[in-house]
């Protein structure tokens, strides 16, 4: 590790003058970030190789009930310095990340009130962060924001692939348009969306967005460590093609409440002429803090099988009692209660997976709907029926972990809370007590329905407190975290790494609920996943829902061998084989991917990719030699050719082939697949025929 105060820095120095710039390069002198205060006004801009990437941008704050931090400024100083290491995270794409910058920090004092606001720069070779910091320092102790005013001011009209600003939820499908679209498109893209009734940004985008320029460069906003600070969004205005940021607001209007010493988020532009390296990029965790924990050997990956997908796509009720409005939800006796039959989280059913899961190599067993109060888990009452530790009466909770642990399983807790977010923190220890008391290492929770209180939203400063008091509360116990409709990740797994996961976006899910478009998953590596891993849920097998559940007629709009290979274009150390047992039984060579498949890499590889057009990827297992690759495609079929340069030269390893049947369809021909072996070495190049809607899995392993 070095950090040194040399570094490619240019600076015009006119230190408590009207007129003031500052200028620093990446490394390798492709990223250049200026600053530059003009008239007490602070602005940056971003360049790539030559091309204008920001343009001149405004920075500065709105407080509540003082004056505003936009102007007045001076410079007091700047510092600046080069870094350089090599740090190891946890889990990960990659086992070695190299943290190569250059930074300036621009020190500013308001003259009319005294205030201290400074600005921080890291210039990567692929990218910017900045972010404020506000030192102790009067008179400047305490204050309301009222909004934050960072602008991006984008180089023209350019394609970008959004959704819509929700308070609550990141669950849609994206949309590709022009910046000048997006006015137009912004009610139908609100209005497709489950839960229409969600505050919103006024012509707002969420983060991470995704953009290209008619010329070729990609570039991508959004913010990384959001740690005591609203979630930001973007509002356009469509006709200079300036993003202005736009924080979360709590019930009163406000959008966060800081004491100093302290800071915002780091606000990241991502920028490449490759699409490629957009994927491959470590911006967001490079500029987290390194691991807070001494002790990391308890933060597993896990491959999981569970009780979810019989709900989900199947129609079965999360809940035991039959009939509900005679339910007592404060005082009632569930023994005395008729059950409904249906109930999926049984003892013989749990018993059922966790035997699958054992034959077939699987760490954990996730059952959901184990515990009382899910007959009105969204409703009035909701505020009272959680309480995370009593479970049903066909549920032996003390039986199947012992029996669970007999065949080398472990079960995965589920906490849903359904955003009653007290509720679940008085019962906090006593659910992580109870983890501990049965063997239980992960646990995966919710937060459906509008928050309690009412007022916060899913992604303001109270709540965003919330879940990482929720994970570092979790990492006494030795517990790992997988939060949904949770906060879109922003890179917190560098120094939390119990943060094993995240929803936070449209997920499989929505297969049951009128289908994802072929795209969804080509576009979210670029944007959602550049925060943080997803528990995507993959391993949907079975297409027509309606065989299963006669009042759903969703249709899975992939192929099998799709589904195969999100389990290496859609990173993450926490995989779900989210189709039940059964279905697993009729395709078990296909499922045999799935189970070979690694969660953990040493190193990872983007062969090619383009938003929402196609995504190849190649990984290598962590501690093993074996390579996995994975190839989706959007609407349109597609050939392709996979060069397999990466393996050692002089090898002979055998490559088993997991690719669509040339009949093969999303739509009308989704179960069509091929499987074949051949040998191969670094020289082979791979001619793959991909179906519209579908994919390739590739496992290669050494010939011994």
């Amino acid at each position: 590790m070095t950090k040194t105060g040399l570094g490619i820095l240019l600076a015009l120095p006119m230190l408590a003058t009207s007129a003031y710039a500052y200028r620093t390069a990446s490394p390798n002198g492709a990223v250049v970030a200026s600053f530059n205060l003009e008239n007490g006004v602070p602005t940056y801009s971003v360049d790539y190789k030559g091309s204008k990437v920001i343009l001149p941008s405004r920075m500065g704050f709105q407080l509540a009930a003082t004056d505003d931090l936009t102007d007045g400024f001076s410079v007091i100083g700047v510092d600046s310095c080069s870094f350089s290491e090599t740090w190891h995270p946890v889990w990960g794409e990659n086992s070695d990340i190299c943290n190569n910058y250059n930074e300036f920090v621009a020190k500013l004092r308001q003259d009319k009130t005294g205030r201290r606001m400074d600005v921080r720069f890291r210039v990567y070779d692929d990218g910017v962060g900045f972010r404020y910091e506000f030192p102790q320092e009067e008179p400047f102790n305490f204050f309301i924001l009222k909004d934050e005013r960072t602008e991006f001011a984008m180089p023209g009209d350019l394609t970008a692939w959004w959704i819509p600003g929700d308070y609550d939820t990141q669950e849609y499908e994206y949309n590709e348009s022009r910046l000048s679209q997006i006015r137009e498109i912004y009610p139908k893209a609100v209005a497709v969306n489950l839960n229409q009734k969600h505050p919103f940004s006024p012509t707002g985008v969420q983060t991470s967005l995704q953009m290209k320029t008619d010329d070729g460069i990609y570039i991508n906003l959004h913010e990384a460590a959001l740690v005591n600070y609203s979630c930001m969004h973007l509002n356009l205005d469509d006709n200079n093609f300036v993003f202005t940021s736009w924080l979360t607001p709590d019930a009163d209007g406000n959008k966060g409440y800081l004491q100093t010493p302290c800071k915002s988020p780091w606000r990241t532009v991502m920028v490449s002429d490759d699409a490629r390296d957009m994927l491959a990029s470590n911006l967001i965790l490079n500029l987290n803090e390194p691991c807070k924990y001494a002790d990391t050997s308890w933060i597993q990956p896990v491959k999981y099988v569970g009780v979810w997908w019989e709900m989900i796509g199947h129609g079965k009720p999360w809940a035991y009692t039959f009939d509900v409005p005679s339910v007592d939800l404060d005082r009632t006796d569930y023994t005395k209660v008729k059950p409904n039959g249906l109930h999926p989280a049984n003892n013989a059913n749990v018993m059922r997976y966790i035997d699958f899961a054992a034959e077939h190599g699987f760490d954990q067993v996730l059952v959901e709907g184990w515990n009382i109060g899910w007959e009105d888990c969204t409703g009035v009452k909701k505020d009272y029926m959680f309480d995370f530790v009593t479970p049903y009466p066909d549920f032996d909770i003390a039986m199947l972990s012992d029996y669970a642990r007999s065949k080398g399983v472990r079960l995965m807790m589920h906490h849903e809370t359904s955003s009653s977010v007290r509720n679940y923190e008085r019962h906090m220890q006593a659910a992580y007590d109870l983890m501990d008391k049965y063997g239980y290492n992960a646990v995966k929770s919710g937060y459906v329905a509008n928050i309690i209180p009412a007022g916060e939203h899913h992604f303001g400063q109270w709540m965003n407190n919330h879940y990482l008091y929720a994970v570092t509360e979790a990492a006494k116990h030795k517990i790992m975290v997988n939060a949904h409709e949770a906060v879109r990740p922003t890179g917190l797994c560098r120094t939390y790494p119990n943060m094993i996961g995240n929803e936070s976006a449209r997920g499989t899910e929505f297969e049951a609920f009128g289908g994802n478009t072929p795209t969804h998953t080509c576009v979210l590596p670029f944007t959602r996943l550049q925060g943080g891993p997803m528990d995507y849920t993959p391993g949907i097998f079975e297409n027509d829902l309606s065989k299963n559940n006669p009042n759903n007629h969703s249709h899975v709009n992939t192929t099998i061998c799709r589904q195969l290979a999100l389990y290496v274009t859609m990173y993450s150390p926490l995989q779900m084989a989210a189709d039940v047992p059964e279905v697993y039984d009729r395709y078990m060579d296909a499922f045999q991917f799935i189970k070979d498949v690694a969660v953990d890499w040493d190193k990872s590889i983007y062969l090619e990719a383009e938003p929402a057009r196609y995504i190849t990827a190649a990984r290598k297992a962590k501690g093993k030699d074996e390579w996995y690759v994975g190839g989706i495609t959007g609407y349109e079929g597609r050939k392709t050719d996979v060069k397999l340069d990466f393996l050692d030269p002089g090898r002979t390893y055998e490559a088993t082939i997991y690719a669509d049947a040339p009949d093969a369809h999303y739509l009308t021909n989704p179960q069509a697949y091929r499987i074949t072996r051949r040998k191969v070495n670094s020289k082979t190049s791979l001619k793959m025929s991909i179906a519209p809607g579908g994919g390739f899995a590739i496992s290669i392993k050494p010939v011994k």
